[in-house]
This record gives structure tokens, sequence and C-alpha cells, in this order.
């Protein structure tokens, strides 16, 4: 495991997190480490809390409406690329790592039938499987969806 992942906030906060895309009034918008589904990104917080419910609800608001924003602009980058893009799915879980983020899933009209009605984690291990890792075929998308959020996160705070 690469150094920057054992505490990706702290990598964040000193600028060695490769993952980032923006800072947000509550956390750092990154974007995934798998591209099963392309667009994938998430929040991560940047204080200190395990559930949604440990911030004020003035924080608590302002960190949903962050991850909203990630996911307006990732609308906006991904339905520039794929025509196939039909929703975007927003989870906030913290089963497998306990610190408060939010996750952005792109969903499209060319996935498995059978897949298309239920969450992404029924992809089972497809979602991580090293052919879809993050890597330099990304790039493109990655400074698509940064662009799109600065200028989402532009009009939002001024």
């Amino acid at each position: 495991m690469e150094h920057w992942t054992r505490d990706r906030v702290a990598a964040a906060e000193r600028g060695e997190n490769p993952t980032v895309l923006a800072r947000t009034r509550t956390g750092w918008a990154v974007i995934g480490d798998t591209q099963h589904l392309p667009g994938y990104c998430l929040l991560l917080y940047a204080g200190r809390a395990n559930h949604l419910t440990d911030l004020p609800r003035t924080e608590r608001a302002q960190f949903l409406l962050d991850l909203s924003l990630l996911g307006e602009a990732v609308q906006l980058a991904c339905g520039k690329r794929d025509r196939g893009l039909r929703r975007l799915n927003y989870e906030v879980l913290g089963n497998s790592w306990e610190h408060l983020h939010g996750h952005v899933h792109p969903r499209y009209d060319w996935e498995p039938p059978r897949l298309l009605q239920g969450p992404v984690w029924h992809y089972g291990d497809e979602r991580t499987a090293p052919e879809h890792a993050l890597g330099p075929r990304h790039d493109s998308l990655r400074e698509e969806i940064t662009q799109a959020l600065a200028g989402v996160l532009a009009t939002a705070y001024g």
C-alpha cells in the first residue's frame, strides 16, 4: 500500500494525495481508486468524524451540499463524455473505513441489465478488478471532473 493511502485526508492536507480533485468547504473531493463506472468519486471529510451525525447540523448540511456539488460536477463531466449516463447514486457508508466520507457513483445505460436496479456493490469483485484501477488512462476524465467542479464550486460559493 502506498504511504499516502494510510491516511488519505492527511495526505490531501499535505498535498500528497494524487487522487485529489479539489478542496470543498468540508472536505476533499477525490477520484476513486477504481473506475469500473467512469467518474466514481468521493468526498472525504476534512475533520475528525466517523458518522454524519457526529457533526453539528449546520456542518452536516454543508457536507451533504458539498457531496451534491461534487455529484453535479461528475454529472456535467461524465454526461459530456458518455450520453449513456443515466443518473448518480450517492452513499454515506463507513463500514469499511470509519471516517466520514460520501460516494458519488455515476450509473450508465450500458451497465448489465441485472445490475441496473441495485447498488454498485452488486458488482462484487468486478468493481475492484485490476483493469478498472485508476491510472494514466483516466487523466482526461479526472481533468474534466476537476474543471467542472471548479466551475460548480465557484457558482455555489462565489
